[in-house]
């Protein structure tokens, strides 16, 4: 066969993911305590445990916190595996935000809790922006913002990256995300875009950042991935696909439900080997009770 005999997408379909109803739904990470995360999310952080479930015969638990429900939330999506203690983080994961009306409160708020201050609280390098940085127990890092305005708390997930651009195409074709904002700072030698289905202070934003000349990060074992949800994730499997033919990546599951829950998904990796699911919007109210 000829090459470039593949089927060629229909435009519409390569329009379903900006027509598609989505959202940032939760990310997914290993703790190597789960009751202590949750205590300190809860304490530190104002977080509430909305679900925590415990699987015995596959060897793990996991919790959900946020700071509202998941229906229209994003949320952390906690998993502890039994016997393991610790995890590596890697060098690409950078950290979670989250949006707060008073940066210095809440780090004396922290500090007072015992909490881990890695930033004290004050204007970000050239800017007028109040953020402070802050470690959890796992070593995950976590990002303070100061904001008059805010609809949902969690506000972000950092990224590293080895190719903006390529990075930023693989987000709005295979996720329909818009880049709500580009910020090249050359004296410091770096590069950000924010990635999301709405402006950033108003919803949940992946934060993708190249450093100039570093193309690879290790990947380590601790963060797992986004969830984002889908009305069809079959026909938005089939999108991903496509633009992995044309950008790199690789999918990791077909779409289809998930054995014994029901819920249909579809993951895959990006360029970078960062991990997204896909979930039925349906199926996720169904498992949320809804």
């Amino acid at each position: 066969m000829a090459q470039g005999s593949a089927a060629v997408p229909s435009t519409e379909l390569l329009e379903w993911p900006k027509k598609d109803n989505r959202r940032l739904l939760h990310a997914v990470y290993r703790v190597g305590d789960l009751d202590r995360t949750i205590k300190f999310y809860t304490e530190c952080f104002g977080m509430k445990l909305l679900r925590k479930r415990d699987i015995p015969e596959e060897k793990y638990s996991n919790a959900f916190l946020g700071f509202g429900p998941e229906e229209s939330h994003f949320v952390m999506e906690l998993t502890y595996n039994y016997g393991v203690t610790s995890y590596d983080i890697g060098t690409g994961f950078g950290h979670f935000a989250i949006a707060t009306a008073d940066v210095y409160k809440m780090v004396e708020d922290i500090r007072a809790k015992g909490g881990n201050i890695t930033r004290e609280p004050g204007p970000v390098k050239g800017g007028s922006t109040v953020i402070a940085f802050v470690k959890d127990p796992d070593g995950y890092v976590f990002e303070l913002i100061q904001r008059d305005s805010i609809l949902d708390p969690l506000c972000q997930v950092m990224l590293r990256v080895g190719d903006l651009d390529r990075a930023v195409k693989f987000y709005e074709k295979a996720l329909g995300m818009k880049l709500v904002k580009k910020v090249d700072r050359r004296e410091y030698k770096y590069s950000i875009a924010m990635m999301g289905y709405a402006e950033e202070h108003e919803t949940t934003v992946l934060e993708l950042t190249y450093n100039y000349g570093v193309t690879e990060y290790t990947k380590g074992n601790a963060y797992a991935q986004v969830a984002i949800s889908t009305d069809d994730v079959y026909k938005s499997g089939e999108v991903v696909e496509h633009v992995i033919q044309e950008l790199g990546g690789q999918i990791t599951r077909k779409p289809g439900p998930i054995p014994g829950l029901n819920t249909k998904i579809t993951s895959f990796l990006d360029p970078d080997g960062w991990k997204t699911v896909l979930v039925d919007n349906e199926d996720f109210l169904k498992e949320l009770g809804n």
